[in-house]
């Protein structure tokens, strides 16, 4: 994981070094560059899901430790945009409606392969238990389905099957247990060890029906790429009549709201509450984000980083190179230089305590599963200061608001009292 601290820390130096970049911006010039970005980060995260699908692929084909550890990494690295895109959901309706196949969670993986029979599913889930790789047909209620044939479409239309929204069948979270199988771990140091052979030939095959369990891991990563590479589109500016068109086409005070609630909901409701509280109040492992591959500490990272983005209208992309504009920060700094400062330096403290999370697992061996176990002190203070941090950012964007002409804000706190 060496390498993905490195990645972190130039995140964090760069952007901090485009604060002092400033731009003449008007308020369309903002909104045209927030769709900018928004192009950007989901053209990455298309790419690096690309990536994935080729580790993918020369997985199943040839099984082994090392095509399984090429997959793992390629699945870390396509977490890096995506998690910067979701601050673009909250205020983008076009955006949240679609994430759900894309990164729901927490999931019931007794849905889609085997578990251990101490396992803690949803009470009342009737899908819960259905294992699709063992099975070729899913009884739920009075409805049974074949799913001899597994494909992308399959697998999007068994999304919350029985209505119950812990039935998730897609996305990266389905593809991240594929990968790693279950954390047993519980608050104790590990992520899961589903061993490559889970998808070996022949006799070598353990656990049962590996050729399915392939056929499944490549039907989400097909049907990640095709749902990441229509929302990319959505935000080019070579295709008419997209999603960005009709945004830019709006009122530009209406872009700036989307882009502040989308900002605020995400560090308030979702980040620090959903993410953080939840976990932290219940100490339950279940509720962490990339629970399976104990990499929730980098998930709320660039959820915090593309908050950032916004603001600051900088990003730094896969490539390495570095997309600039007009941005949020610009306007305040032309109409409040002193409030401009103030707000910095509540994202900086923000970003800062987010990243403390990331040096916790990396340097001292603590996973956020860890940090929110029942009776670790320390943890849940290095939590909640990252809470804290969170809330007080949100005071920041509400004031931003405010400076730039947007009244009554009011970030989604998803039902959470801070």
């Amino acid at each position: 994981m060496k390498t993905y601290s490195r990645t972190l820390v130039a995140a964090s130096v760069a952007a901090s070094l485009f604060t002092a970049n400033a731009f003449a911006a008007s308020d369309k010039q903002v909104v045209s560059h927030y769709a900018d970005l928004a192009h950007a980060v989901f053209s990455d995260a298309h790419t690096t899901a690309e990536s994935l699908d080729s580790a993918i692929n020369k997985f199943v084909a040839s099984p082994s430790e090392k095509t399984l550890e090429a997959a793992k990494t390629a699945w870390l690295a396509s977490r890096v945009p995506y998690q910067q895109s979701e601050v673009f959901r909250f205020g983008n309706g076009i955006v949240d409606d679609w994430e759900g196949q894309l990164n729901a969670w927490p999931l019931d993986e007794g849905l889609i392969d085997y578990v251990a029979n101490d396992y803690q599913y949803e009470l009342g889930n009737a899908g819960a238990v259905a294992n699709i790789v063992g099975n070729k047909s899913v009884q739920v209620g009075t409805e049974k389905l074949d799913v001899t044939e597994i494909t992308p479409e399959l697998l999007a239309s068994l999304n919350e099957l029985g209505g119950s929204e812990a039935n998730v069948a897609t996305g990266y979270h389905a593809i991240e247990f594929l990968l790693w199988g279950q954390d047993l771990n519980g608050t104790k140091s590990g992520a899961g060890e589903r061993s490559y052979t889970d998808y070996a030939k022949g006799s070598a095959c353990t656990n049962g029906n590996c050729d399915r369990r392939g056929e499944y891991l490549k039907a989400a990563s097909q049907l990640l790429v095709k749902d990441l590479s229509w929302m990319e589109g959505q935000w080019s500016k070579e295709i008419k009549g997209n999603y960005r068109s009709k945004l830019l086409a709006e009122p530009a005070k209406d872009g700036l709201r989307k882009m502040l609630f989308g900002m605020g909901s995400l560090s308030l409701g979702e980040l620090a509450g959903e993410r953080m509280k939840v976990a932290l109040e219940a100490n339950s492992t279940e509720d962490e984000h990339d629970c399976f591959s104990d990499n929730t500490h980098n998930s709320h990272y660039y959820n915090e980083q593309g908050i950032y983005n916004v603001l600051t209208g900088s990003y730094s992309r896969a490539d390495g190179s570095v997309l600039t504009g007009p941005s949020l920060l610009d306007i305040v700094k032309e109409k409040d230089a002193g409030s401009a400062k103030t707000i910095m330096r509540d994202f900086d403290n923000a970003r800062s305590k987010v990243f403390a999370l990331v040096e916790s697992a990396e340097k001292k061996d603590q996973h956020f599963d860890q940090l929110i176990a029942s009776g670790n002190k320390a943890g849940h203070q290095l939590v909640n200061t990252a809470i804290t941090a969170l809330v007080q950012q949100t005071r920041s964007i509400e004031q931003v608001a405010s400076i730039v002409g947007i009244d009554n804000l009011s970030p989604d706190t998803a039902d959470h009292t801070f």
